[in-house]
């Protein structure tokens, strides 16, 4: 009997001397696999946009998910796609090259989605990183049933053994029920090479908080335009300065932002009927900018033309890609 404690507390010995490790983990997968929602939900904060429209995501996101035993930095890469213009062929780098410096890799595939080529490509490009420890998720399992759920689990499985390579773990999650992310945060952290935190308690993101802001405009701007627009749409802010008149304790941070799209056409879309479409994107952006930055805003929004800027690099640079 008189061993017991002794095994408890060497156990708990063992627990505390167990080395700190911190490290890149990245998630890819076809365009709306899920990746951002599953970004956000494991830093518990919205550090990534998402929108059912594909695509959405263009820029490499880091959000930083710390833990006793590790720290986390998360990489949420553009969806790899063939490329139809210079923007989509540039985003296509960003993920490949993101790849090659990460200590894991998450495979997201959705539960609702038959495996595809699209799928298969990826897997693929893979299974030719040998070193780089590779993890499935099935993202949105709240979507379907547990039949349709093993079914993915296995064609996953059996995809991998085709290409000749090993899943380091296959885990089923949803981002939105918020099941088995914490699971999922336990199976990356042991991954991790040892290392003490890379990023200061506390911070949840390295994205520069001008480009946060503009990715939650261009969040709002998304919902509800037609099919055409969404790779149309582009945001820069302009300015971002606290506005000098107000007392101490009633802060006001003005920001100037300008939504570019390609066409002069498309910009009846964007302001909408009497400017109604505009005023709701600066309102829904609004909300989330002062729940992000933790200060009230006064938003002030132009749409502008940036003729065919996907395709001309000179407006791609201007525009931050």
């Amino acid at each position: 009997m008189s061993a017991r404690p002794n095994q408890e507390s060497a156990a708990a010995q063992a627990e505390t001397t167990s080395p700190h490790r911190a490290g890149f983990a990245c998630f890819v997968g076809r365009p709306n696999a899920g990746k951002s929602t599953l970004t956000n939900a494991l830093v518990g904060q919205k550090v990534a946009i998402t929108s059912n429209r594909p695509q959405t995501t263009r820029h490499t996101v880091r959000g930083i998910v710390h833990r006793d035993d590790a720290q986390l930095i998360l990489v949420d890469t553009p969806g790899l796609h063939k490329p139809r213009t210079l923007l989509g062929e540039r985003l296509n780098d960003v993920v490949r090259t993101t790849w090659a410096e990460v200590d894991v890799i998450g495979f997201c595939l959705p539960a609702d989605q038959k495996l595809g080529p699209g799928d298969k490509y990826i897997v693929k490009e893979l299974a030719g990183i040998k070193k780089t420890p590779k993890i499935a998720i099935i993202t949105k399992t709240d979507l379907v049933e547990s039949k349709a759920l093993a079914e993915q689990l296995l064609a996953v499985s059996a995809l991998a053994d085709e290409l000749g390579f090993e899943w380091a773990e296959i885990i089923p999650v949803s981002a939105v029920k918020d099941q088995q992310v914490s699971l999922l945060a336990d199976l990356i952290a042991p991954l991790l090479p040892v290392s003490p935190p890379l990023y200061p308690e506390g911070d949840l993101t390295d994205e520069p908080e001008m480009v946060m802001v503009a990715e939650l405009i261009r969040e709002a701007a998304l919902e509800g335009v037609r099919d055409e627009l969404p790779h149309s749409i582009a945001v820069v802010v302009e300015e971002m300065l606290p506005r000098t008149d107000r007392p101490a304790d009633k802060p006001l941070l003005d920001i100037h932002a300008n939504v570019y799209i390609e066409r002069p056409s498309q910009k009846g879309i964007i302001i909408g009927p009497k400017g109604q479409r505009l005023k709701d994107v600066g309102t829904k952006s609004r909300k989330h900018i002062e729940a992000l930055l933790g200060t009230p805003v006064f938003l002030d929004l132009h749409v502008k033309v940036a003729k065919d800027w996907q395709r001309d690099p000179k407006q791609l640079r201007k525009l931050g890609f």
